[in-house]
């Protein structure tokens, strides 16, 4: 029987809370691995994304032997490496004679391999082959841009999957607000063909317009490179269901009579009663002292009115 062991420790206590599932989710880290055999292409590659992820990214230089992806066997270590580092992010690089510069993107779901992308890298260049001002160079931990160009972003069942994982990878901290001087670049992706697209890192230069809203041009500034997908895996409906659960306290509570329409915003509708039978219905309880004064007046009057009209005499009103 396994003993559970309580931690004594604060420094321990204030990882473990780290670690436990929260409300809001911080930002994913990602772990990036090495094959048993990998080419200069990718291990640039593997460098340039550590240094476009460094704050939310874990490297491991040595060759890992036991790590297969997309073998039954070869998940455990993978699982084990996310379990240690808590990534739910991984980038696993491997070369070989059939797949050559092979790169293997895949996302985790309580350390259990959720799904998985295996893309071809052609045509690859480094950040060190563009000439441009290092003035303009991304800072780190600033918010990207993402530009999808192509019908098969939202056709192609692997571009579709190529999407989500590529989003969850370069996302980054959640932000509820942005400054426009922090956006400093964007990823572009352009569908080639059905199982191809084009990937680059551009920095954003802002130039004057003569409007409030800015001129923005776009500098490549890479890494740049084709990447063509060879497999991919897709998650069980069921742990699909179990990882996309929101918690009952995030919920937003339905509100009657409200509609939400894209060009009008929000709309409602509000129901009013008869105001007409509302007022003519209504008794009112407090009744002041200058209103049955006058109430008994008016009433004097009537009653002088109605016995003038017996005798045919006329009602003389004084006038002040």
């Amino acid at each position: 029987m396994m003993r559970i062991k309580t931690p004594t420790k604060r420094r321990v206590k204030r990882e473990l809370d780290k670690r436990a599932p929260k409300l809001v989710e911080t930002g994913k880290k990602t772990l990036i691995l090495h094959g048993t055999k990998t080419s200069s292409v990718l291990n640039t590659l593997l460098t340039e994304i550590y240094h476009l992820k460094k704050d939310d990214s874990v490297k491991y230089s040595r060759r890992n032997d036991n790590v297969r992806p997309f073998e039954s066997g070869g998940e455990t270590s993978l699982e084990f490496f996310s379990l240690k580092t808590d990534c739910s992010l991984f980038v696993y690089g491997s070369h070989s004679k059939k797949r050559p510069n092979n790169l293997v993107i895949g996302r985790t779901y309580d350390h259990h391999i959720y799904d998985l992308v295996e893309l071809g890298v052609e045509n690859f260049k480094s950040m060190g082959s563009f000439s441009y001002d290092k003035k303009l160079a991304p800072q780190i931990g600033s918010k990207p841009f993402f530009a999808f160009i192509g019908e098969g972003f939202e056709s192609v069942e692997e571009l579709k999957h190529l999407k989500e994982v590529l989003l969850d990878l370069f996302h980054g901290q959640v932000a509820t607000n942005l400054n426009l001087a922090g956006l400093d670049r964007v990823y572009v992706c352009t569908a080639l063909s059905s199982n191809k697209i084009f990937f680059t890192h551009c920095a954003l230069r802002l130039k004057k317009s003569g409007t409030v809203v800015p001129r923005m041009e776009l500098v490549e500034v890479g890494p740049s490179m084709d990447m063509v997908v060879r497999r991919h895996r897709l998650p069980d409906d069921s742990l699909r269901k179990e990882a996309m659960k929101t918690a009952p306290e995030l919920k937003k509570k339905k509100e009657k009579n409200v509609v939400k329409d894209a060009i009008q915003g929000k709309l409602g509708k509000i129901y009013m009663p008869n105001q007409q039978a509302e007022f003519t219905d209504t008794k009112f309880v407090h009744k002041p002292k200058g209103a049955k004064r006058e109430w008994r007046e008016a009433k004097m009057m009537q009653a002088e009115v109605a016995a003038n009209k017996h005798t045919g005499k006329k009602l003389k009103i004084d006038s002040e």
